[in-house]
């Protein structure tokens, strides 16, 4: 079987030296021409013998109507496959510019803010970030469950015997000794968690001992609430106890319902969701750096 692919890469007309519109007489002639300078008998040169045998597969292809259609067709097709196939390069060397364009500039912008910071170091950088920026969506928010808390519980004021002194809680969570940001709290944030469910009379963040804090509401209402559903920043979250007995609780005339703190789960819920959205998101960018 004749082996086609040896005539992939070779232009037969151009072989003999005519124009691919040429007639078979001027075909011919062109051939006896060229044959002449590479004929065996005339030039023993190995290499002049494999060029008569290629002339004479060319002049038995290009007089042949049918072949040299087939052939036509075949050196069409390649050359097309060679244009599709530049073009397609010249798309692919574009959007290979592009994308070392952008990383080239955004590696630029991180190594400005980010040389020589480990993985850690980065994730601090932009969870202090996060929380700083998001501080202020964070306040509107606790104000509007402190409006939502104070219209509940008109009808309900405090008790004459609520002692808010007797009744302290405890604020627990996790730092270490030496950590400078005590585990996300501070003497700032703290109270914008509590302040939304009443009135402090009182707030105490230990400077001796890491994760802890004391504090007092003015209402009953108030302190349980908090107790029961405050959690805090959700990677470090908060947890919160009486300091001696809990409070008796209050007649069911004045309990706290249901209804009453709906706007407020449903806030904590919703901060919570994109708390936990924006760390994964940073987590999963400094894996990929």
């Amino acid at each position: 079987m004749v082996d086609v692919k040896k005539f992939k890469d070779i232009d037969l007309y151009g072989l003999i030296g005519v124009e691919n519109i040429a007639n078979e007489a001027e075909i011919r002639k062109a051939y006896r021409k060229k044959a002449l300078t590479c004929h065996p008998d005339k030039n023993p040169d190995p290499k002049a013998a494999e060029l008569f045998h290629k002339l004479q597969d060319a002049l038995q292809i290009l007089t042949d109507s049918s072949a040299r259609n087939a052939y036509d067709r075949f050196q069409k097709a390649k050359k097309e496959a060679e244009f599709r196939n530049r073009q397609l390069d010249s798309k692919r060397q574009k959007l290979k510019s592009d994308l070392e364009a952008r990383e080239k500039e955004a590696a630029s912008r991180r190594e400005s803010k980010y040389d020589n910071k480990t993985p850690e170091e980065i994730f601090q950088m932009e969870l202090e970030r996060v929380l700083k920026e998001n501080s202020k969506v964070i306040e509107e928010e606790n104000e509007l469950m402190r409006q939502n808390f104070a219209r509940a519980f008109v009808s309900a004021p405090a008790s004459s015997d609520w002692d808010s002194s007797k009744h302290r809680i405890k604020i627990k969570w996790k730092a270490d000794k030496n950590d400078e940001t005590n585990g996300g709290y501070n003497d700032v944030n703290l109270p914008k968690f509590l302040d939304k469910y009443g009135d402090i009379v009182a707030f105490v963040i230990s400077s001796k001992k890491k994760g802890t804090a004391v504090v007092e509401f003015k209402t009953q209402d108030a302190a349980e609430m908090a107790v029961q559903y405050e959690k805090g920043i959700i990677s470090n979250p908060l947890k919160m106890e009486w300091i001696g007995d809990a409070p008796r609780s209050k007649k069911a005339g004045a309990t706290v319902t249901e209804s009453d703190y709906e706007s407020l789960v449903l806030r904590q819920m919703r901060q919570a969701e994109e708390r936990r959205k924006l760390i994964e998101q940073m987590k999963n960018e400094d894996d990929d750096e």
